[in-house]
């Protein structure tokens, strides 16, 4: 295995590196591994060098942004997420890398180390150790960054009272067609299905896949969504996207009927929940969170039709560990499901219910992170850092569907409440547990804390406003913090929080990813005539059978050949800064949570607008 040690200081705080950068897999054309920055005092951010004896031609790190890289690649500058800036005394930090070296077995001779020591580039003493790396299948693939972290911002502001589905006139006329957006939305949900495709298959260059997923003793664990571009199962942002889907489903129905999707949001939305209740397996308390291996995966391009490679299935079990963040997460999807199919079909509502009620009590009983205990496999994708935000989240459905006293109580006793949240996010519930704490309650401090988080989106907050006005969090998934962001700012308005000031300032956003920037295109695939061509996603990038697909499919530079209609790319940089290139997944990745937020927004904004209650859209800044 691969080691770089890094012996380091910075601002004169000491650090050392016990572990430094072990080389998990290795394949030909790339490797991924680890680095370990050990520190022996407390530090407030910082800045690492990884300096390596021959190129790494593309480099992908999940828990630390890369600001740059000399010409040749040889060298890359990496910082600290905001999240991860302080290391304290004693502490560790684990950095995950995927390096991508075409044409090369084997992985570089690497050294790694902190600004601050001095000496510059390549002057780190300790030299780096080889020795023989496990093998893993040829080919690669850029993969869902995570998110996560709190902030600690308060605030105030003025309120009005709106009601929820009342009607504030009129119907009136919208900038954007976000009725249309919102059915192309759908269709992104239904090119992502794996398992059996149904009947009505909207999605004519995709059929049945994965037929053979199964867990232990051959339990059925077909159907679901496939992430992103690429095709693991992973629950925990599965079972967030359900979530904000069917809550906007419960909240906008009239937008759905108003748009004439309907229908199609219900057959839509049973293929995660159906997946759900494979997954859970109350007789034996054992639940499957995850299916395929994230490296394994990531190293293959192709259709999911195709697919050869092996597919393990991850079980959480009352004595291999607590999973409650995604048991959590699902039981919160199932309950708030089982009221958006209460009439429309009540045996499968009283399905979701029952299921979602032992999920959670099997999830509150047994705590734990998942990926710290039986799927250690989801840490470079989808680490979580905590369960409490989504068992008070789970915990508030249930109270919603059932009324009963211990679900509310429980939901209080998970209730953080320590600063702003740093967003919504699949690994970020909390502002979602503060809003239906509030919806239920009324109670000030739950709604200062949401009207905390949506002020510190919007310009004058503490997250950055790129020149033409969007609400810029991070690097990864720039739309999806700013689309989930509108979501809660559109539903608290309808609570009674923000008015519309908040409507307008979720217009803004929902309008930028619509047309309103300086590329004056759709940042949905499908939208209009100026939209995104070549996303990072595997099945539709390959032409109709029986030709091929491989590796030459994502190197090709034209558009895609079929059109993944309704999928929000990950979206600009800072500066509004975007190139539409398949290479680029950091701007162009696609991924089910990316959706959620900004489907739920239209749904929102389409009923509004049919009830009167929207206000003009403001004015673009681009």
């Amino acid at each position: 295995m691969l080691r770089v040690w890094a012996f380091v200081s910075l601002l004169g705080l000491a650090y050392s590196a016990t572990q430094g950068v072990t080389v998990k897999t290795q394949w030909n054309g790339g490797f991924s591994g680890t680095f370990t920055i050990v520190s022996t005092a407390t530090v407030h951010g910082w800045k690492a060098h990884l300096v390596c004896d021959s190129p790494i031609n593309s480099l992908e790190i999940w828990t630390a942004d890369i600001v740059s890289h000399n010409a040749d690649k040889t060298e890359y500058v990496v910082v600290n997420k905001p999240w991860d800036a302080d290391i304290p005394s004693g502490g560790s930090l684990d950095v995950d890398i995927v390096g991508r070296t075409p044409g090369m077995d084997s992985a570089p001779n690497c050294r790694c180390f902190i600004e601050g020591q001095g000496g510059g580039s390549g002057t780190q003493t300790q030299a780096p150790t080889q020795a023989p790396a496990t093998s893993a299948p040829s080919g690669g693939t850029g993969t869902q960054a995570p998110s996560g972290g709190s902030g600690t911002h308060t605030s105030t502001g003025g309120h009005e009272t709106v009601t929820s589905g009342a009607s504030c006139g009129s119907a009136k006329s919208t900038k954007y067609n976000y009725g249309q957006a919102l059915g192309l939305s759908i269709l992104f949900y239904d090119a992502q299905r794996s398992g059996k495709m149904p009947a009505n298959n909207p999605i004519p260059w995709r059929h049945d896949s994965a037929m053979n997923d199964h867990g232990d003793g051959g339990v059925d664990l077909t159907g679901g969504w496939y992430d992103a571009g690429d095709h693991v199962k992973f629950n925990l942002p599965m079972a967030f996207s359900a979530h904000v889907l069917a809550y906007g489903l419960n909240r906008w129905k009239d937008g759905y009927e108003a748009a004439n999707q309907l229908q199609n949001m219900y057959d839509m939305l049973r293929t995660p929940l159906d997946y759900f209740m494979k997954c859970w397996r109350p007789q034996s308390q054992e639940y499957y969170a995850q299916v395929g291996n994230g490296a394994i995966d990531h190293a293959v391009w192709g259709r999911p039709e195709d697919m050869n490679m092996a597919r393990p299935a991850y079980k959480c079990t009352a004595s291999n560990g607590g999973c409650s963040d995604v048991e959590g997460i699902t039981a919160a999807a199932l309950a708030s499901a089982s009221m958006a199919f209460k009439s429309k079909d009540p045996s499968y509502s009283h399905n979701l219910l029952t299921a979602a009620k032992s999920l959670y009590d099997f999830a509150n009983t047994h705590k734990g992170i998942y990926n710290k205990g039986p799927i250690s496999d989801a840490t470079s994708y989808y680490g979580s850092t905590g369960y409490k935000d989504e068992l008070c989240v789970a915990a508030m459905q249930l109270y919603k569907a059932t009324k009963l006293p211990k679900y509310l109580a429980d939901a209080k006793a998970n209730f953080e409440g320590d600063g702003a949240a740093w967003a919504l996010s699949w690994d970020d519930e909390h502002v979602m547990c503060e809003l239906l704490l509030y919806e239920e309650t009324k109670e000030a401090k739950y709604k200062t804390l949401v009207d905390s988080f949506v002020k510190s989106y919007m310009p004058g907050g503490s997250v950055h406003q790129t020149p033409c006005g969007l609400a810029w969090r991070d690097m990864w998934g720039s739309l999806r913090y700013s689309g989930n962001a509108a979501f809660i700012a559109l539903a608290a308005a309808e609570d009674g929080i923000g008015g519309d000031d908040y409507k307008k300032w979720a217009l803004s956003q929902i309008n930028y990813i619509l047309g309103d920037n300086n590329h004056h295109m759709s940042y949905e695939i499908g939208y209009g005539s100026n939209y995104p061509r070549q996303p990072h996603h595997r099945g539709s990038s390959c032409p109709n059978p029986p030709a091929g697909c491989g590796w030459n499919e994502f190197n090709n530079p034209g558009p895609s050949p079929q059109l993944l209609k309704g999928a929000l790319v990950g979206g600009p940089g800072q500066n509004d800064e975007y190139s539409d290139s398949r290479k680029d997944y950091t701007k162009n990745e696609v991924t089910c949570d990316y959706n959620a937020g900004f489907q739920s927004s239209l749904a929102a904004l389409t009923s509004m607008a049919k009830r009167g209650c929207l206000p003009d859209s403001p004015p673009a800044k681009c």
